[in-house]
């Protein structure tokens, strides 16, 4: 387990930032250091959902660099007793103070939808697309800040949203469909895509790998071999139950070079 959570944080350092600078919906981007820092208490890190763990690594990180002062953190914004939403972090940058959320996400570029190529990103299950969250940002989670019910919790770090600048931590791996000749995803990174995706109806085409299918939050984590590969016919069986679901899993595949990569099966 501490083994794992080490190479979780370490494959949410190495994910980019799915854009540069301010290229996409006008939301800059929170630059820092990728330098890994020790876990010296797995414990600590409890969050089950995988966006949470990720909060918990970028804290872990950002107290560890002491550059950069964590204010406060999942500050909770209530309209009375009923929370209306949340602050992922209030940070202190020199003299700049942030607001900054983070996200992180898997998705795949389907090309039949249509729209433009922001549009064509969405989640393994269908169910979550890049427009979506971006557009949730603008609307929602950033203006949350300048709301009348956020007032009085800035005031008890005595701070004012006038004096305050938003950005986001929005890193993603990306998954292109398989032998796809894509070469540009502008305006989002290429050093985002982090395998392909393939149609379960197409699996027979993997008959001639070794397969590991990991947990939700080893999704985070860099293939490696140091695992318990199973063959395609196990991997089959035990897919078939997700499909079946209609959830599409991600598995790490080995071919006979002993090269690995990340793969989506996906049930559509």
């Amino acid at each position: 387990m501490k083994n794992n959570i080490e190479l979780q944080y370490k494959g949410f350092l190495k994910t980019h930032n799915l854009w540069r600078n301010s290229d996409v919906f006008e939301l800059d981007q929170f630059q820092f250091e990728a330098k890994t820092f020790s876990i010296e208490n797995t414990q600590r890190f409890k969050e089950i959902r995988l966006g949470k763990r990720v909060e918990e690594f970028l804290s872990h990180h950002l107290k560890s660099t002491r550059k950069i002062d964590v204010i406060a953190e999942n500050i909770q914004i209530k309209d009375n007793k009923i929370t209306v939403g949340e602050l992922d972090f209030l940070l202190r940058d020199k003299s700049k103070c942030i607001h900054l959320e983070v996200i992180y996400k898997f998705y795949l570029y389907d090309p039949d939808v249509k729209g433009d190529e922001l549009s064509k990103w969405i989640g393994p299950n269908r169910k979550d697309t890049l427009v979506y969250k971006l557009q949730k940002l603008k609307d929602r989670q950033l203006p949350l800040l300048y709301s009348k019910h956020c007032k009085k919790t800035l005031g008890t770090c005595n701070l004012q949203a006038k004096d305050i600048t938003q950005q986001v931590c929005y890193k993603a791996q990306l998954f292109l469909p398989f032998e796809s000749n894509i070469k540009d995803i502008s305006p989002l990174k290429n050093n985002c895509i982090s395998g392909f995706y393939l149609s379960f109806n197409k699996i027979e085409i993997l008959r001639n790998f070794s397969f590991y299918k990991p947990s939700k939050l080893d999704w985070l984590i860099e293939p490696h071999d140091k695992v318990d590969w199973i063959d395609f016919t196990e991997a089959k069986e035990i897919i078939t139950g997700y499909i079946n679901e209609e959830r599409s899993p991600m598995v790490w595949l080995k071919d006979q070079n002993n090269n690995l990569q990340k793969c989506f099966i996906t049930f559509w």
